[in-house]
């Protein structure tokens, strides 16, 4: 396999000994490898798919992953570079990165500490709002902006919702009665620097290592500009309909306001960023299913779930 080929090739030029494996752990946007070194040790390689970010979007999340541990806001993984200097490193047809291998589990969704682990993301995320506010971007600093028109409008990273599997007559006018309804609420709700900034857009109990008390964040592959409460809807990423939701909901909130403060319309808007991830996702999907495991097994069941939610939210908004 051609990708396999490009991490073994990697290896080599983050200056590895000749012993070192890499072991495939996980495919989305990305290849993520897990690499075991006799002489130097345990590593993560980030193999990027072409096209999705530039090396310089690449290198600027870096910065932020570096400012945040060093900030003392999070902790989080350790870029290593290459004898070089190079952190992101250019193979010709994939770019790369290597991270120190951080010890810890993810915690359980379906476990009895998902309470807790929920508080936890709540109040991660407000202190990495209360960073992102407080931040000077470095020069040149390139980050995708997750707005309206780049989540569900004509220049969605992800591809069209329209695209979504298991699109008929009924669901697309339903979707877009949906849509609208997004549009025109966070139209109203603003974009002011209070309320949209840079983000880790992808801040799931599955980005969360936790090892004997302490917890890093992973995985800022998707950080860039967007709503602040947009990271609350990640957290119940292809979970939406899980009747636990609201209880999850709260003690997000619970967590958050144990670091800042939320107003009212912060709060009242949660649905429709859930309901803006779950368009998103069906766009995801349907974009991705040839190539990434979890894209192909939602599949077409999880349009019909998001119209059932659908219905549901615009029912009351």
């Amino acid at each position: 396999m051609i990708i396999d080929d490009l991490a073994t090739e990697a290896l080599t030029r983050y200056g590895l000994s000749p012993q070192a494996t890499a072991e495939l752990c996980n495919v989305s946007e990305n290849h993520t490898y897990r690499v075991d070194d006799p002489e130097n040790g345990t590593f993560a390689l980030r193999v990027h798919r072409p096209g999705y970010r530039t090396g310089q979007q690449i290198e600027s999340e870096l910065q932020w992953v570096d400012a945040l541990r060093e900030d003392g806001a999070v902790d989080t993984c350790v870029p290593v570079a290459a004898p070089t200097g190079h952190r992101v490193v250019d193979l010709g047809s994939h770019n790369v990165v290597l991270w120190e291998w951080l010890p810890g589990t993810e915690p359980d969704p379906e476990g009895d500490d998902v309470i807790a682990g929920f508080r936890t993301l709540g109040a991660v995320s407000a202190r990495m709002h209360a960073h992102a506010r407080a931040w000077s971007l470095p020069a040149g600093f390139d980050r995708p902006v997750w707005d309206h028109e780049h989540t569900l409008g004509a220049g969605g990273y992800w591809g069209r919702w329209q695209d979504g599997l298991g699109m008929g007559a009924e669901e697309l006018a339903l979707l877009a009665r949906l849509d609208e309804t997004i549009e025109r609420r966070l139209r109203a709700y603003g974009q002011g620097a209070d309320r949209f900034g840079l983000v880790h857009a992808d801040i799931r109990l599955a980005n969360l290592l936790v090892d004997a008390g302490d917890v890093r964040v992973i995985d800022f592959d998707d950080c860039g500009f967007a709503w602040f409460m947009y990271d609350f809807a990640t957290t119940v990423s292809f979970m939406e309909e899980h009747p636990r939701v609201p209880e999850l909901r709260d003690a997000w909130l619970d967590g958050y306001r144990s670091v800042a403060p939320l107003d009212a319309a912060d709060e009242a808007e949660l649905d429709t960023f859930v309901m803006l991830r779950r368009l998103l996702l069906v766009a995801w999907i349907g974009s991705h299913h040839t190539f990434a495991t979890e894209a192909a097994e939602l599949g077409a069941g999880f349009t019909s779930g998001t119209c059932e939610l659908a219905e549901r939210y615009l029912s009351t908004h």
